[in-house]
């Protein structure tokens, strides 16, 4: 059977996260009813790195295999087509071998994290970022960032329900920026690793906030970090601020 390789983008705020659900509106249950109005089959997509509720892709990489070898290009465009008008696209559709695997042939997964720093609310961008009204500086929050690299037990930033076999982590980048968007400021926080665990990326980076606020030192996060005590933690920061962008294969 032909496998196609789908690059993904969509706007998580009207989806109850990615993987399929009975009762729910989930961005795979989305396609894969479009695939099936499509060519009447009922592939199942397997995705790179699956979205809570309210997070967004830019990015995203799932794989399925179709029963017909349809040219890319139309699998592309029935999708889309089909998908009309929730806001998902398919950017493309390649042909890959059967050995492809979206998930476990991934060997980097990228998210981005958006942090408005200006005390009037978004009017454009709500949906979007997580709007923090007290000044943050993104020195700080840097450098207590830069503590988290590397092979660490992760438990202080691991959601109570995941379902991980361990909590031990590589963490390759951590970097937090600045970035003047007008009149206003706006702090980027850009990570990858191998793989996360449940809510590990939003849970730092509700930590990293309160380093930016001066709240917690540097040493206090290795501190947290060491010691997995999640009662020092920051707040769990909302999943619109978050952005799945992008995975890395051989």
């Amino acid at each position: 059977m032909p496998r196609y390789k789908l690059v993904i983008e969509y706007d998580g705020g009207p989806f109850s996260g990615w993987q399929r659900q009975a009762d729910a509106q989930t961005v795979q249950g989305a396609i894969e009813a479009a695939v099936t109005r499509f060519c009447g089959e009922g592939a199942r997509l397997t995705c790179a790195g699956r979205t809570d509720a309210g997070v967004h892709a830019t990015h995203q990489v799932a794989h399925l295999d179709l029963a017909k070898a349809w040219r890319t290009d139309t699998v592309r465009d029935a999708l889309n087509a089909h998908l009309r008008p929730l806001p998902v696209a398919i950017l493309s559709a390649a042909l890959v071998p059967e050995s492809f695997d979206a998930r476990h042939s991934a060997i980097r997964r990228h998210y981005r994290y958006h942090i408005l720093n200006r005390r009037s609310p978004a009017a454009l961008t709500r949906a979007h970022v997580w709007q923090v009204p007290w000044p943050l500086d993104p020195e700080p929050m840097h450098e207590a960032a830069q503590r988290l690299l590397g092979l660490h037990d992760f438990t202080a930033f691991r959601a109570a329900e995941c379902q991980a076999k361990s909590p031990m982590r590589t963490l390759e980048r951590l970097d937090v920026t600045h970035q003047w968007m007008g009149l206003h400021g706006e702090i980027v926080i850009e990570t990858c690793a191998r793989s996360f665990l449940h809510h590990q990326v939003r849970a730092m980076v509700g930590t990293l906030m309160l380093a930016g606020c001066r709240r917690l030192t540097a040493d206090d996060v290795a501190d947290i970090l060491r010691t997995g005590d999640k009662t020092r933690c920051g707040p769990l920061a909302p999943a619109a601020g978050l952005t799945f962008v992008g995975v890395d294969y051989e």
